[in-house]
């Protein structure tokens, strides 16, 4: 039987979720949406059918510690520390191969570490089917549109091309950056365009061919890097670029097969609230916090005092021991704007 792997992403910059969240310390290890870090829940959710030795979790030389910490039960060998951040194309290829050494005919998917998913089940029901589907394909999760969403890239899916009557396979027909509203709009009205989950599967012999084909650089460096022994001197200068921009959105291997769960990349602090229930006044509380008058917000206190909230609406107010967010709802993704503003500042405390 093909053997099957699952490649965790787990990098990140820690600057969305700030100042919960820093370089060091980047959204996948905070508890979102639940009672554990989203590393630790991401894991969770595919040990269920998937053994713990063909899980791989790739992270930063900064991050690894506290991934090894979430994840005692994960191989040695099966942590994958980048001596340099270079964007998810180096980070998939460098898996990839590690893992064709192991098993050459094998399949893997790739997931993020950082995003939520409230219906286990029928997650782990669509990866076994991608898994059955991507022989000869890499194979995306297209998630299926309740709303006009301006946050997520789309996938228009094209000519039905395999799968089944249940879990029908689809050509792919373009990928569209984050549209704006009217536009999102549209696309749900089509019909035909899915969210961009990020999460893939293909065969190790696919994903190989398709780099070697469309960036030869970085398949030779990889395998300068596994093969030569020079990963701390070759990763580095690998290009850093997406996989999207590098491989899916150019290759005529991608299929997309649609699928229905309660999905978030929990992209901002605005989507952070959306996943958690609300009082009657629309509040998400966490934390030692008291409000009054207060509706449509989210207040977290995670620092060593009580964060108290008076006649406000639509703010999101986020406490750490040094450092106090306050926002409007709606411009959380803009909470980047402060972290560079204070690496500007030199201040590498709150970073």
């Amino acid at each position: 039987m093909t053997e099957r792997h699952i490649v965790i992403m787990a990098g990140g910059a820690g600057t969305r979720f700030w100042p919960a969240s820093r370089a060091r310390f980047p959204k996948q290890f905070l508890t979102i949406g639940g009672d554990r870090s989203m590393l630790r829940a991401t894991v969770d959710r595919v040990v269920e059918r998937h053994s713990i030795d063909r899980v791989w979790v790739v992270t930063g030389q900064h991050h690894a510690e506290h991934a090894a910490k979430m994840l005692p039960e994960l191989p040695q060998d099966n942590l994958l520390v980048e001596p340099a951040a270079r964007n998810t194309a180096p980070c998939i290829a460098w898996a990839t191969e590690v893992i064709a050494q192991r098993s050459p005919d094998a399949r893997v998917a790739v997931l993020p570490a950082d995003h939520h998913i409230g219906d286990p089940q029928a997650f782990l029901t669509a990866l076994d089917a991608a898994f059955d589907a991507a022989a000869e394909h890499i194979v995306l999760f297209g998630i299926v549109p309740d709303r006009p969403e301006t946050g997520y890239g789309y996938i228009q899916r094209g000519t039905r091309s395999g799968g089944t009557d249940a879990r029908p396979v689809h050509e792919v027909t373009r990928f569209v950056e984050k549209p704006d509203l009217p536009t999102a709009q549209q696309y749900l009205e089509a019909g035909d365009y899915l969210w961009n989950g990020g999460m893939f599967v293909y065969a190790v012999g696919v994903m190989t061919r398709e780099i070697d084909a469309l960036m030869p650089e970085l398949g030779a460096g990889i395998r300068a890097c596994v093969h030569d022994g020079k990963l701390d001197e070759v990763y580095p200068t690998l290009p850093s670029i997406s996989i999207d921009y590098g491989v899916m959105e150019r290759s005529s291997s991608t299929r997309v097969i649609p699928t229905r769960f309660d999905w978030s990349d929990v992209g901002s602090w605005d989507a952070a609230m959306d996943i958690y229930p609300r009082d009657e006044a629309g509040n998400v509380i966490r934390g030692d916090a008291e409000v009054v008058d207060v509706r449509n917000s989210y207040v977290q206190s995670d620092g060593r005092r009580l964060v108290a909230v008076v006649g406000l609406e639509d703010v999101i107010v986020v406490d750490t021991p040094d450092a106090v967010l306050v926002v409007r709802r709606g411009q959380s993704q803009s909470v980047k704007k402060v972290v560079e503003a204070l690496r500007k500042k030199g201040r590498q405390d709150l970073l």
